[in-house]
């Protein structure tokens, strides 16, 4: 018996987000016959309460914020922005999703032609021989083997242990855009990119907002980042409160807010709004799996433990995306997807390769890096020398009348090899892209700050900063860098 025919599939997939599709679509490619079970709605993550809804939302958000702020930017131009109308906002943002859903997820396994069931799936069997046992939506039950196993469930909310906090109804990044209206105050619990972005959207709409952050904003990522962002969340009236760990939360039974509990620098301070938003980080869905049964390891924060090649501790079961505790990124799961199935079926002993992962938090002015920072590059042995342009001496910003950040580049100081590129402003996403193929391409300083580059464009600026370790950038002429 072939192993094409020992098994009920080639592949089954447990999960339905960008990496259970992306291995799906490539192992349909290879002629693979694949099976898909998720759970709840099609799409995963990203679509449906991550990425396309939040970032909607954000723009949302950014329009009001440009018309309100329009006239202090642009004199001459006269704009207002009323109070938002929720209701309205939330059901154009269900129907881009609903779009969405349906033109790159639902469709596409028609069109591919991987079979899809709609159920819980758990693993049983042995290491030696695993299958699954799927539990439909109407309470129909089988089991399937498979020559290969991706699990592919992604990652969810996580809050702390915080006495109180499982009384109060608090929000998470999914439930805090589907409220039907905008919080007079909110309390935002975190100090990564779902809280950044969250509180700023909030603020951005009308609400008061409050941020409790243990350290500081954004902390992985270059210190003149978070004070960037520190800068420009106090012009919008947003507080942040650095280094203080939330000990107790309750709810005001006179006025129904939430009063959360906190050291600050050595001493106790209680802080209150209408609502809370739990925003401390995610974890990894593993719970019901019975991933001990057929030999599958997991960590201490329930991720799938796994090779480079993405394999688990037993051979035939992958993972991909959230789930392995690796970075949150729908193009890292998408990748994930992918080079599982290669490795499975192809044998291609491919490794999953990060040095160069941009990053993006969708803040506005956004924050975008790739490659190392200063620290990292200093503990990985390399002789760092580092360059901060700030946005002044960009023309593009300028013309936006938008100064607001900077672009740092961190280059071995032996070589000028560039190592890392990381900006604060307008469209910074698309710097990272660009510090991608710098970073690929090995580039050095040199070779950058000679490169052409279109004027009048925020990626001039990476150019610019390159510049500025010959060049006293102050005294180039704008329109011939």
């Amino acid at each position: 018996m072939t192993e094409a025919t020992a098994f009920d599939y080639d592949l089954a997939v447990i999960g339905s987000g960008g990496g259970a599709f992306a291995a799906a679509i490539r192992a349909t490619s290879l002629g693979k016959r694949v099976l898909m079970v998720e759970r709840s709605t099609v799409g995963g993550t990203c679509v449906n309460t991550g990425c396309v809804p939040s970032k909607a939302l954000l723009a949302a958000a950014d329009a009001r914020h440009i018309a309100a702020d329009a006239s202090g930017r642009f004199p001459g131009i006269s704009t207002s922005a009323a109070p938002v109308d929720m209701a309205a906002l939330l059901a154009s943002k269900r129907s881009l999703v609903e779009g969405m859903r349906t033109d790159k997820y639902v469709d596409l396994i028609a069109d591919y032609g991987w079979e899809l069931r709609q159920g819980n799936a758990v693993f049983a069997g042995t290491p030696e021989e695993p299958a699954l046992e799927i539990t439909g939506q109407d309470g129909a039950r089988e089991s399937v083997t498979a020559a290969h196993y991706l699990v592919a469930t992604g990652s969810a909310p996580w809050a702390p242990p915080v006495e109180g906090l499982q009384d109060v109804e608090y929000l998470t990044s999914t439930t805090a855009m589907e409220l039907e209206e905008v919080p007079e105050s909110l309390l935002v619990f975190g100090g990564g990119y779902v809280a950044l972005e969250q509180a700023q959207l909030f603020a951005r709409l009308g609400s008061r907002v409050t941020m409790l952050v243990r350290s500081r904003l954004d902390s992985a990522e270059e210190p003149e980042a978070s004070r960037a962002l520190m800068g420009v969340f106090a012009d919008e009236g947003i507080r942040v409160v650095r280094r203080a760990m939330v000990t107790a939360v309750r709810s005001d039974p006179d006025t129904g807010e939430v009063l959360a509990t906190a050291t600050v620098s050595g001493g106790q301070e209680e802080f209150r709004a209408a609502r809370l938003l739990v925003a401390t980080g995610r974890r990894p869905v593993t719970d019901g799996l019975n991933l001990d049964t057929v030999g599958v390891k997991t960590g201490d924060r329930g991720e799938i433990l796994v090779q480079n090649t993405l394999a688990s501790t037993n051979p035939r079961i992958w993972a991909a995306g959230d789930v392995t505790g690796h970075s949150e990124f729908v193009y890292v799961a998408a990748s994930h997807g992918s080079l599982a199935v290669e490795n499975a079926f192809n044998q291609a002993g491919r490794e999953v390769d990060y040095r160069h992962l941009p990053r993006v938090t969708f803040t506005s002015p956004a924050l975008a890096a790739v490659g190392m920072t200063d620290k990292e590059a200093n503990a990985a042995g390399i002789r760092c020398e580092c360059r901060v342009l700030p946005l002044e001496y960009v023309p593009r910003a300028l013309v936006n009348r938008d100064t607001r950040g900077f672009i740092k580049i961190v280059a071995d100081a032996d070589t000028g090899r560039i190592v890392g590129i990381t900006a604060v402003g307008k469209e910074a996403g698309d710097l990272a892209a660009a510090g991608v193929y710098i970073l690929e391409a090995g580039m050095t300083v040199d070779q950058v700050a000679n490169l052409w580059s279109p004027y009048l464009t925020m990626a001039e600026g990476i150019k610019i900063a390159a510049q500025s370790y010959k060049t006293d950038v102050s005294k180039l002429s704008c329109c011939a860098s």
